[in-house]
């Protein structure tokens, strides 16, 4: 069995949606299926992992919140909330901190309020930090299903009004001060989609978020975002990198040669190294050899939270080839040729393919052909084939894989596709707009109240201020290498920006996705460039209180 360490990265994650397209799904049934067997691990093997566990300090509360912000005749649904008031000081001007959960449950940020950001600010500042979970994600559930018309409710204006409802009117349990917003200074903080709304929070809001703080903000939606892959291309090392281009290089030419007898016979040989023979569709195969990219944004400064799948993967592809050749069930003879110069083996059938693309596939056919429950009568087809539209069609509320992606096909976009023409590839030019977008038609079928659109209408995202969004106390941190950043204010499509201690623009070197939001309890064991950044955030965060003054009666 495998230890629980190696499946860290195999969590169901939201953002996946954007990775890997319609595939996601398929990623989501089997590592909730493969998570779940996991649950039968001893003790002692559950020892192996650094997890981080709620605090019994934090108990969950709840705000009650009209389903529809826009109706006189609203119901209303309870809105999870977690607050750390082990720094707090009363007095006029103590701040509040607020996390916005974002795209998942807000348990997920529980370790930002105890050791993170919200802590670090709330010590620094006597303040008290609060984790806000987003509407129909953890159990801030709105409705009882997550049909179409149940999950209109589940926009940026929706969402945006929670939170100024929320900030405008709780009552805290255990705190006897008002601590309502305008009359308490709130400082807004939020990491990747949550960072585009700490930023639209500031511009929306202006009266209630004193201040924000926007890590790895995605202001800017997007179509298509062929960008992101480009930037792992980018920032790889330079052997792996080479790898890749060159495995998907051989891969399309395999891939594209058409539906003659001969050229039908290679795809399915190509195929069946990497254990996925039977898969029908050859955008379905494309796809999946995006699985193992996604491990490089869960990259992560801390070794206990972070992974380093993407480092072992591109040891794999780097695997000499008398290293496994065996294993693949290939002998090197006189029928099997390697050429060192050209680093191509010529299998006996005569297909040739750069060493690379049988690392490639072993390491996919070993870490994810492997979650397929083969044994248990499943076929490849059913694990990883994506035309079958029934398999989207689930609608009760554990489907929970159906939230962020009705956020994508209605408003934000982001679907991962090949690059333009005549730019280095990592992913195969089969990842079309049309393949990555198929699933918002097979997944949400027309409701009474609403229908998604075609396409997301990115419109309502981009109006908002797009890369160019800026306000005074409005901070945009981002990391140097976080494959979201060509959608955030430090996009190479953005104008250049000063950092100022009233508008400030920091970019963390080697940073990945909101590297700043996780911290230490003890600041002085952090790496020395993540406690640079979180001591400028208390740098800029204490002055702009400096500068806060309480609303005149």
């Amino acid at each position: 069995m495998r230890l629980l360490s190696s499946l860290l990265f195999l969590t169901p994650d939201s953002k996946l949606v954007n990775i890997l397209g319609p595939q996601s799904l398929n990623f989501w049934k089997l590592t909730s299926r493969e998570h779940n067997s996991q649950a039968q691990l001893s003790n002692s093997e559950l020892s192996q992992v650094k997890l981080s566990v709620s605090s019994p300090e934090f108990k969950a509360h709840w705000f009650e919140q009209p389903v529809d912000h826009f109706s006189n005749k609203s119901e209303t649904f309870p809105q999870r909330y977690w607050i750390n008031t082990r720094h707090y000081r009363p007095r006029d001007g103590a701040p509040v901190i607020v996390i916005d959960g974002g795209e998942t449950s807000g348990e997920d940020r529980l370790p930002f309020l105890d050791t993170g950001i919200a802590d670090i600010l709330a010590k620094a500042t006597g303040g008290i930090g609060v984790i806000l979970e987003h509407r129909y994600y953890g159990e801030s559930i709105v409705v009882q299903n997550l049909t179409t018309d149940s999950l209109r409710f589940l926009n940026n204006d929706q969402s945006a009004a929670d939170s100024a409802n929320f900030m405008a009117n709780v009552k805290f349990p255990g705190v006897e001060e008002d601590i309502t917003a305008p009359n308490t200074p709130w400082i807004y903080y939020g990491g990747s989609y949550a960072g585009a709304r700490a930023a639209h929070m500031k511009i929306l809001y202006p009266e209630l978020v004193y201040g924000a703080i926007a890590s790895s903000a995605v202001t800017h939606a997007s179509i298509e975002n062929w960008e992101y892959m480009e930037i792992i291309r980018q920032a790889a090392d330079f052997k792996c990198s080479q790898h890749l281009e060159n495995s998907i290089q051989t891969i399309d030419a395999i891939l594209l040669r058409g539906d003659d007898p001969v050229s039908k016979a290679l795809k399915r040989r190509l195929k069946g190294l990497f254990g996925l023979a039977g898969l029908e569709h050859d955008e379905d195969f494309a796809s999946m050899l995006e699985w193992p990219l996604g491990s490089w944004q869960a990259k992560n400064w801390n070794p206990d939270v972070g992974s380093t799948k993407f480092e072992e993967f591109c040891e794999a592809l780097d695997k000499p080839v008398f290293g496994h050749s065996e294993e693949l069930g290939l002998v090197l003879n006189e029928t099997m040729f390697y050429n060192a110069e050209t680093n191509m083996v010529t299998l006996p059938d005569g297909l040739e393919l750069d060493l690379a693309v049988l690392n490639y596939a072993k390491y996919i056919k070993e870490n994810y052909v492997t979650l397929c429950p083969i044994d248990a009568g499943a076929t490849v087809e059913q694990c990883f084939g994506t035309y079958d539209d029934s398999a989207y069609h689930g609608t009760s509320l554990d489907n929970t894989w159906r939230l962020w992606l009705f956020q994508v096909c209605t408003e934000w976009g982001y679907f991962s596709t090949a690059p333009p023409e005549g730019y280095p590839r990592i992913v195969s030019s089969l990842l079309t707009l049309e393949y990555e977008s198929k699933t918002c038609a097979q997944a949400y079928l027309p409701g009474k109240h609403f229908q998604v659109p075609k396409l997301p209408n990115v419109t309502v995202v981009n109006v908002l201020g797009d890369f160019d969004i800026a306000d005074d106390k409005l901070a945009f941190i981002d990391g140097d290498v976080d494959p979201w950043k060509p959608c955030t204010p430090h996009s190479m499509y953005a104008e250049p920006r000063a950092d100022t201690i009233l508008r400030p623009f920091k970019l963390i070197p080697d940073g990945v996705h909101h590297f700043d939001e996780n911290g230490l309890r003890n600041i002085e064991d952090e790496p020395a460039h993540i406690q640079k950044i979180h001591r400028e955030i208390v740098e800029f965060v204490t002055e702009w209180l400096k500068d806060w003054e309480a609303p005149k009666a």
